[in-house]
């Protein structure tokens, strides 16, 4: 996924990256023209959005050429640690939104917040906004932000004599799911592990999955809001068949909704081309709506994924860097951006770009009460061990929730202070 946390890597891996690094453009040329370049991942702009992009940004800025690199999800964590530890940086990197304080924590970054006004900072996406910032300052301005909603079966929804769109709170959710729990169909399949989701029911309550005092982090599931959270997903797990010792991804869930038996799955509005791309039958009978809060004025909370947009301290053309992410992330090819690819813009104010697209819009509703994993360095290790997912699975098979919950927030606050 494209949040993905990723711990610096060995010096033989460091030192690969570095040599797979781009080579920056020197200083104006004989022409008074500068290169600014850029490193954008896989799948964040398609060929035509960056073409369309680049012309008008050269048109508008005629002294400034624009080279994009578009580089894989795989490896990325290192590949930037090696480039911010380099000379030849380029000079704008997304990245996850997550990665950043890693990457601010080494140093390498430039701070930004004495430009957040004139890049619109003050209606960002806090699922974007925090992530970008470290102790205080600012490194990543938001790109884009994706989350999951509830995807479901509008036949099976029909049937059971359900209107998606009225269901705005958990207990009309837990009602509706249990409505489709019968006949053979399973009326949510809700994996075991599926922490992400655990998170926004945690988030819902109030609680989190770690807080920090005194400069130290500590496990957080212990807590009655946690606890209460974990209660809410062990009710709506039971309403299906998912397994509880496995994630989303085994097996993939797109795959189990395909064959038919499923009226929703927990997703990004993509795994929806997944499940039709496997059972052509079902084009036409997916929707979307957002994952429902514990009250009808406000929606589920959301682990918000996306990216963020980084200026290396080492870049050669920093105000160069700016002006392009003042540009790729100001309102017009914001909209753009939302509608070519189906993603949550950078801002609540501009929501309204996605209204025409079912999905994006659902994100969007969702979005704006996303939240962010703990903005730390440390959170890495936790994500690398991930004692949640068998914490998660323990309770769902028959442990005691405080004992299993007091177990894994000691193994949190372990992974989390490990270097400290």
């Amino acid at each position: 996924m494209k949040y993905r946390l990723l711990a610096g890597g060995s010096v033989l891996v460091l030192t690969a990256a570095l040599s797979a690094c781009s080579t920056p453009s020197d200083s104006a040329g004989g022409d008074g023209r500068t290169t600014v370049d850029v490193w954008l991942m896989r799948d964040s702009v398609s060929d035509t959005f960056q073409k369309e992009f680049t012309a008008d940004f050269e048109k508008r800025h005629p002294k400034i050429d624009v080279k994009i690199q578009i580089q894989e999800w795989d490896g990325i964590g290192q590949k930037i640690t090696a480039a911010l530890a380099s000379n030849d940086a380029p000079d704008v990197i997304e990245a996850g939104n997550t990665q950043v304080a890693q990457f601010a924590e080494s140093g390498g970054l430039l701070d930004l917040s004495d430009r957040t006004d004139e890049l619109n900072g003050e209606d960002w996406l806090s699922g974007l906004a925090e992530p970008g910032a470290y102790e205080g300052k600012q490194y990543g301005i938001p790109y884009y932000a994706a989350n999951r909603v509830v995807i479901h079966r509008t036949d099976l929804f029909e049937k059971a004599g359900i209107d998606a769109k009225a269901i705005k709170t958990r207990e009309q959710w837990i009602d509706a799911t249990a409505k489709l729990n019968k006949g053979g169909t399973q009326g949510i399949y809700l994996p075991g592990q599926l922490w992400y989701a655990l998170a926004g029911f945690i988030w819902d309550e109030g609680g989190d999955l770690a807080t920090e005092s005194g400069g130290k982090w500590s496990g957080a599931l212990d807590t009655p809001e946690a606890l209460r959270g974990m209660a809410f997903y062990e009710e709506l797990q039971a309403l299906g068949k998912g397994p509880k010792d496995s994630d989303e991804d085994d097996p993939p869930q797109a795959e189990v909704m395909a064959q038919g038996q499923v009226a929703q799955v927990i997703s990004t509005p993509g795994g929806a081309n997944v499940i039709v791309e496997k059972n052509p039958e079902l084009k036409g009978k997916l929707a979307f709506f957002p994952i429902p809060g514990k009250t009808a004025g406000t929606p589920g909370s959301v682990f918000t994924g996306g990216s963020d947009l980084v200026v290396p301290a080492a870049a050669a053309h920093p105000e160069e860097a700016v002006t392009f992410i003042r540009e790729l992330t100001g309102d017009t090819w914001q909209k753009k951006l939302a509608v070519a690819m189906s993603y949550v813009p950078n801002r609540t104010s501009l929501a309204s770009a996605v209204a025409g697209d079912p999905g994006a819009a659902a994100m969007a509703v969702g979005a704006a009460n996303g939240h962010a994993t703990p903005n730390t360095p440390g959170w890495a290790a936790v994500e690398a061990e991930n004692p949640i997912k068998d914490y998660m699975t323990a309770v769902l098979t028959g442990g005691d929730p405080a004992k299993e919950a007091a177990k894994a927030s000691q193994d949190i606050t372990r992974a989390m202070n490990a270097g400290s």
